[in-house]
């Protein structure tokens, strides 16, 4: 086979040991490490002087994404939850190391005040504000409705679909034209997971935000546009997300037969960010490893 080419059904694992962590779970402490830290990822400055606030930012999805932001010559913010700090703090010295910026936000979007807060920060300790990542998430199983207390679907919804609403209207009086606007949603808006209920639902509710926001925010040269991840490997499953019964498989089930890694993930939200996307908004972006979100 061509060297250049790469089957992506053995390109990463697909096959894990049990490891349960406490919430909100540290990636340092996972084996395998995800494959997060965008390391193979070649920046061609696309990003060059932008500033950016990523929810999320210390591990899974949103640490690459922050990471490869600095690759491309962007300045970072990050939020994230006071225990994940050595999380947090791992990837200050990577973006440190690559001559960019970056400014550590622990914050717990549960407080009602707590997402506004951090863009005012992060727009005061940046300089500016012109790229918003919003990619916090708490996802707990429960094996039915029954399970599901009320204090955790509130919960849910608080940080993973309430605090969008805050956090763009605390930073919408910052963003100039051009700037973009991505939210992280997930296959399972499409395809909800019976253990999922809560979690499931506030996805859904952030493909219709994000759909919405781009209309409302259209004329003012703001775009807004998501991706929805399929099963990724990350400490959001291994501390809740996922029953333990379920690890050694997760992923299993996609089409390409393995759950997908962060740094499969990040180039879009690179692409997405960009001006070469200057006519994209109001789409949902689907990296599944095949799950569809169209049907």
């Amino acid at each position: 086979m061509d060297e250049k080419l790469t089957d992506p059904t053995t390109l990463y694992w697909n096959h894990f040991d049990k490891q349960p962590q406490n919430y909100p779970g540290i990636q340092q402490q996972m084996h395998p490490l995800p494959a997060g830290d965008a390391q193979n990822f070649q920046g061609h400055d696309l990003l060059a002087g932008r500033k950016a606030l990523i929810t999320g930012g210390d591990s899974g999805i949103g640490r690459s994404v922050a990471i490869a932001f600095a690759k491309e010559g962007a300045d970072v913010a990050i939020q994230y939850l006071p225990a994940e700090q050595a999380d947090a703090e791992a990837v200050q010295q990577i973006i440190h190391k690559l001559g960019h910026q970056v400014i550590l936000l622990p914050a717990d979007f549960r407080e009602p005040e707590a997402p506004a807060a951090v863009v005012q920060k992060a727009q005061q300790q940046l300089d500016g504000l012109d790229l918003l990542v919003m990619n916090a998430a708490i996802q707990q199983h429960a094996a039915d409705i029954t399970e599901l207390t009320m204090t955790q679907i509130r919960e849910t919804f608080e940080v993973n679909i309430i605090s969008m609403y805050a956090m763009v209207k605390a930073a919408l009086p910052h963003l100039p034209a051009g700037s973009s606007i991505l939210t992280t949603t997930s296959l399972e808006a499409f395809s909800p997971s019976p253990i999922l209920l809560d979690y499931a639902a506030t996805k859904a509710a952030i493909v219709s935000f994000t759909t919405n926001l781009a209309q409302s925010l259209a004329t003012k040269g703001i775009r807004v546009n998501g991706v929805a991840p399929g099963p990724v490997w990350t400490p959001l499953q291994v501390c809740g997300g996922q029953p333990q019964s379920a690890i050694p498989t997760f992923g299993q089930e996609a089409p390409l037969q393995r759950p997908g890694q962060p740094d499969e993930l990040a180039p879009v939200y690179v692409f997405l960010a960009s001006n070469y996307a200057s006519y994209i908004t109001g789409q949902i972006y689907g990296v599944t490893g095949g799950g569809l979100i169209n049907n």
